[in-house]
This record gives structure tokens, C-alpha cells and sequence, in this order.
């Protein structure tokens, strides 16, 4: 039942963070980015916790992510690069979380090689755009691309059982794609359709992510 609450309520949120996101009006999105960024936080927290410090990293995870969704909001021009800061940290811990669970093997070395070249063509795109910010983001690409093989080879791993493996993968993929859409928005074209796509994109794979923690066995 308290599942259920947390979805219908991110449900009602999201669609406010869009309205204030498409007016530009910070003082609407800070805080409901906060309570929205704070729910997939308690997802995770009431969830069963079947492999205890798979839940840990994931935690500190969506923790560091929440920081990077309130630095986003912010107006400071810095404030990019330390929510840039956040998000990489939080995709560590992702990545941490992933390869305890998950075996090496040759699955990942494919997603791996599959997934680098999405990630090289993306980087290509934005380079001629980034100015100062070449390095940072360069490392960032990295560090996602790294979190959705990790997230890959998880999926491919038949010693795991349960609906966890899938909302691993779909949740990378989810914050892999919204990643690129807030790269577009900033870089590229501004527009509010970035958001439009990349939000729910990205509040999906965070509370796929936290929901993952207890249907992993």
C-alpha cells in the first residue's frame, strides 16, 4: 500500500515540476524537485532489503542524486558543475552496487563495447558546445557508461533471480537517456521539450532503481 501512495503521489508531483519547469519559475521547481528527489529516496528505505549492502550503495546513490537535482535547480552558474559533481558520485555508487551483484563476463564486455560507442557519438555531439566544460563532462560520459554496463551485466547474470534485474536495466537506460537530454538542453538546444522527455525519464529509472532493492534475490 505504501508503494502505491509513494507512485500516485510522485504521479501528481511530476507533472507540477513540468508546469514550473516550463514557466522557468525556480521558487516551484526547487521544492518539488526536493520532494520528488526525497520520495525515491523513501522508496528504497521501505523496501525489503534481501542483499543488504546492494540496498546501501543504491542509497547512497539516490542521496547524492538528490543533491545533484537541487544544484540543477539552482540558478548559480556553478551550480552545473556541482550537480555534475553529484550525479557522478551517485553513479559511482550505481556502479559499486551493480558489479557486487553482478558476475563479469563476456555479456558485459558485449554491453560494454555497445554502449561506449552510443556514449562516444553523444560526446562527439556536444564537444564543439562544451567550452570549459570539456573534461567534466568527458568524465561523466564515462562514469554512465560504466553504470549502464554494470546495469547490463546484471541484467545477463543467471545466478540473480527476480524483477530486480529488470528494473536495474530499465532504470539505467531511463537516467542513461535522460542524461542525454539535460546534455542537450544545457549544450545544445534549450528547450523545454528536453525536459518534457528527459523528467519522467529520469524520475523513472531513479524509482525503478529504488523499487530494485527489494525484488532482487
Amino acid at each position: 500500500m505504501l508503494n502505491i501512495s509513494i507512485i500516485v503521489l510522485a504521479a501528481i508531483l511530476l507533472p507540477l515540476l513540468l508546469y514550473f519547469e516550463n514557466k522557468e519559475n525556480r521558487k516551484g521547481m526547487v521544492p518539488l524537485k526536493t520532494a520528488l528527489s526525497l520520495l525515491f529516496i523513501l522508496t528504497a528505505l521501505v523496501q525489503a532489503h534481501p542483499i543488504l549492502r546492494y540496498y546501501l550503495f543504491i542509497l547512497f546513490g539516490l542521496i547524492f542524486c538528490l543533491c545533484g537535482d537541487v544544484f540543477l535547480a539552482l540558478p548559480q552558474k556553478k551550480s552545473f558543475l556541482f550537480g555534475l559533481i553529484s550525479f557522478l558520485l551517485g553513479h559511482i555508487f550505481y556502479i559499486i552496487g551493480f558489479f557486487y551483484i553482478a558476475q563479469e563476463s563476456p555479456w558485459t564486455w558485449l554491453g560494454s563495447v555497445i554502449f561506449l560507442v552510443i556514449s562516444g557519438w553523444v560526446y562527439i555531439r556536444l564537444r564543439p558546445n562544451l567550452g570549459s566544460m570539456k573534461v567534466p563532462v568527458l568524465v561523466y560520459v564515462m562514469a554512465i557508461t560504466v553504470m549502464i554496463s554494470g546495469a547490463w551485466s546484471v541484467l545477463g547474470d543467471f545466478y540473480l533471480t527476480g524483477l530486480g534485474q529488470i528494473m536495474i536495466f530499465v532504470g539505467a537506460v531511463c537516467f542513461y537517456v535522460s542524461d542525454v537530454f539535460v546534455a542537450r538542453d544545457r549544450f545544445l538546444k534549450k528547450k523545454f521539450i528536453n525536459r518534457l522527455i528527459g523528467l519522467p525519464l529520469y524520475y523513472t529509472g531513479q524509482f525503478l532503481l529504488a523499487f530494485s532493492v527489494g525484488f532482487l534475490d
